[in-house]
């Protein structure tokens, strides 16, 4: 790892965009997009200080709000961006703060302390607003699926519950009792089919099957508490083999949802059962947890995604046999790039390889 020693605050925002393959990080006075795979910039815009640069996949349409540093770039203005043209094709102003920004191809949605906007992409024609209890964070998660389209915001300030709403149908889905503690993130499966939360105390990450919003898989992260800043799913038709976690403490955290699961399969005859049992014990076995220690420095955020999957085949010697292999990209807000081999074998042993690692700064100071 190198020496990550600049101010955390040098990078106003992270983002992946709906499939990975491209992330966005602004600066005090520039956005710049990258291709994920490569780590290529693709596009720079020195227009001043951003708090969201939000990607619609590879399309050149950004969502921009400013960090209010500037008198033109209000927090309070949603700014859509067409990175050919290079200039405004709409801007949408609200009465407060906007604190997040989700699209996929046919909704928008706007997060603000206690409302949420739901638009038409296409024509901008506000479909619905949701009504939130305070989430001053603007904490969310969104499946971009058109067929699992969820959105995922805080449903209390006390507790960790979570509403969960169906953006296309325009209406409530379900609330999940997570945790004790009030949410510090969430993340929702790419098909909308699986949610992940993580309270503020962060010893503990749940997984839900959005379909049987009672019902739990519990992994422990640690014994003592950290601030848990990014969850994110593997790639998956179906169940996710991995979810990815960073946290406070600069270590990246892998969970192996198919492989515990497996597991509970050869104890019960039913697979929801299986999956995702009526009760669940939290002290749960560590075998699945498979933990990158120090990949950030202490305290600085990060944002870990999972951009590929591989199953592969067994060799000739069993005990060489990797059974997964994931590709995992990490961006510090301290200015890095970091781009990891995970593998995990037949024995259940995991093997971090740092396959690349670049500094942004280079590239912000443009």
């Amino acid at each position: 790892m190198a020496n990550q020693s600049s101010p955390s605050s040098s990078i106003y925002c992270a983002s992946f965009n709906q499939d990975n393959s491209g992330f966005a990080i602004s600066s005090k006075d520039s956005f710049k997009i990258f291709d994920s795979t490569t780590g290529r910039l693709c596009y720079k815009r020195a227009a001043g200080a951003f708090v969201i640069v939000e990607m619609l996949y590879s399309s050149d349409l950004l969502a921009l709000v400013g960090a209010g540093e500037q008198a033109s770039l209000s927090p309070r203005r949603l700014c859509l961006f067409n990175t050919t043209k290079g200039s405004p094709l709409k801007e949408l102003n609200f009465l407060t703060s906007i604190l997040a920004v989700r699209m996929n191809k046919k909704r928008l949605v706007v997060v603000l302390v206690e409302k949420t906007f739901v638009y038409d992409l296409n024509t901008l024609v506000m479909l619905d607003t949701i009504d939130t209890v305070p989430n001053p964070k603007g904490l969310c998660a969104f499946s971009p699926s058109l067929e699992g389209c969820f959105l995922a915001v805080p449903a209390s300030t006390t507790k960790g519950a979570v509403l969960v709403y169906n953006v296309m149908d325009l209406q409530s889905h379900s609330e999940i009792d997570a945790h004790r503690s009030p949410l510090a993130a969430i993340a929702l499966s790419s098909n909308g089919m699986y949610i992940a939360t993580a309270s503020e105390q962060g010893t503990l990450i749940r997984v839900h099957l959005v379909s049987e919003s009672t019902k739990s898989y519990s992994f422990r992260r640690g014994t003592y508490p950290s601030t848990i800043y990014s969850l994110s799913f593997g790639p998956s038709t179906q169940l996710p083999d991995i979810l990815i976690a960073t946290s406070s403490s600069g270590s990246v955290h892998a969970f192996s949802l198919m492989l515990a699961i497996n597991q509970r399969s050869k104890r019960s005859t039913s697979f929801l059962g299986s999956v995702l049992p009526d009760s669940v014990s939290d002290a749960l076995d560590p075998a699945h947890h498979h933990v990158l220690q120090n990949a950030v420095s202490s305290g600085v955020r990060s944002y870990a995604v999972v951009r590929k999957v591989d199953k592969l085949e067994g060799t000739s010697s069993p005990s060489q046999f990797t059974s997964i292999r994931a590709t995992v990209s990490v961006i510090t807000y301290s200015g890095y790039f970091q781009e990891y081999t995970m593998s995990i074998n037949s024995k259940n042993e995991s093997l971090w390889t740092l396959e690349r690692e670049f500094n942004l700064y280079p590239v912000i100071s443009s």
